[in-house]
């Protein structure tokens, strides 16, 4: 018998079930603390601010995250310095997301760790796991494009707005599509 908790098997990427309380308390505490997030005003930069910090894994210097903001955990979710991401960013940080410096991310993005078996039975018995998500340094994300569970973006990468991204993006180019496919080289 397995003797790990559900949140340790979480964490490392393999089946587990989400319905347990340690996890449900933790998304309960995430969805507080984004709730906090974002009903603040314009005028509670500071206060905006200490909450992003209390609610992320890690935040680098000059980091700013527009309300709404929605995630799983929040512990699982690192940026680097100088990282922007406008309205309605959703990461679902069932695994780590590890963000670079210089980043943007522009409205209505989605980051997915999250992800379900094939399998309709092991599905439907609640059954999930997840895969980390890395994107490097000096990345623009275009707006509604979907970052999917597993993926790798290098440096230097723009992600065109409305791709979806199924697989890892090399340094120094741009995507674009459904699935996503390199479309053009960067200097």
């Amino acid at each position: 018998m397995d003797a790990r908790t559900e949140k340790e098997k979480m964490l490392a990427g393999e089946l587990y079930q989400a319905f347990g309380e340690e996890l449900f308390q933790e998304r309960q505490r995430a969805k507080a603390l984004c709730r906090r997030f974002n009903a603040t005003t314009e005028e509670e930069m500071p206060a905006r601010d200490a909450v992003l910090r209390e609610l992320l894994g890690s935040c680098g210097a000059n980091a700013f995250v527009e309300p709404g903001f929605r995630c799983d955990y929040g512990y699982n979710i690192h940026v680097g310095d100088n990282f922007y991401s406008n309205y309605d960013l959703i990461i679902l940080d069932v695994c780590e997301v590890r963000i670079g410096h210089n980043c943007f991310i522009a409205p209505r993005v989605s980051i997915f760790t999250a992800a379900h078996p094939l399998d309709a039975p092991t599905r439907i018995a609640g059954w999930e796991f997840g895969k980390p998500v890395t994107i490097g340094d000096n990345v623009w994300i275009g707006g509604h494009a979907v970052i999917n569970p597993g993926v790798k973006i290098g440096n230097n990468v723009v992600i065109a707005a409305g791709a979806v991204v199924t697989k890892d993006v090399p340094d120094n180019v741009v995507v674009a599509g459904v699935p996503a496919r390199v479309i053009r080289e960067l200097e």
